[in-house]
């Protein structure tokens, strides 16, 4: 004999969600890149080596977008460029949040010099601001590359097709690719921080004794 149990009428499960509607651009700074790479693979953004850097700026009217957070840029900047950062210091000291600084410390704070930041919501706003017409020729830059293919990605959402990306970003630049330079630091050496800011100091110190030497 079966038995057939009854069913209550009042469960039911919850709707689903699509993953789409609850995935935010700045909650995934991996996949920004990720797509920020790919637009500069199929060509849709153009890839400037630093040596071309200031070519394409003084004559093909591309404007240099440096989007490093304050503490970089305070070190060393290209005289003339225009600054909205993508990613700020987060200053909340609720309880979750300092927990995240002090790990953040100790696995990256101490090391790098890296601050523990959150996405700049103002960000598409300031950058709209600057370039209202989105034909404007914007060179997107960074430290390392990455900040920035992350911009490019959001500002090409945003209807900005003609973007450049610098590749490799200011670490691969010389004193050559940008001759004009504010600040008391090499570009290159702007986002490093921390214990490894003293030990690139005296490599550099031993490198250049080195040469006197011979």
């Amino acid at each position: 004999m079966t038995l057939f149990l009854p069913q209550p009428n009042h469960i039911h499960k919850p709707p689903l969600v699509p993953y789409r509607r609850l995935r935010k651009p700045y909650t995934l700074p991996v996949i920004s890149a990720v797509s920020g790479k790919q637009l500069v693979t199929s060509g849709e953004v153009r890839a400037v080596e630093p040596k071309e850097a200031k070519t394409v700026v003084a004559s093909e009217g591309y404007v240099l977008l440096d989007v490093r957070p304050d503490w970089e840029r305070e070190k060393a900047r290209v005289k003339g460029s225009l600054h909205v950062p993508l990613f700020v210091e987060d200053t909340d000291n609720g309880p979750i949040t300092l927990l995240k600084k002090w790990i953040h410390l100790g696995y990256i704070g101490l090391w790098t010099g890296q601050r523990f930041t959150m996405f700049n919501g103002e960000f598409t706003l300031r950058v709209l601001e600057a370039f209202p017409d989105k034909k404007s020729k914007v060179l997107v830059v960074c430290g390392e590359g990455l900040r920035s293919l992350m911009a490019i990605s959001k500002l090409h959402g945003e209807g900005y097709k003609s973007l450049g990306w610098l590749a490799g970003g200011f670490n691969r630049a010389t004193e050559r690719d940008f001759p004009e330079i504010e600040g008391s630091e090499e570009l290159r050496f702007a986002t490093i921080g921390g214990a490894s800011y003293y030990l690139l100091k005296l490599l550099v110190l031993l490198q250049n004794f080195g040469k006197e030497s011979r």
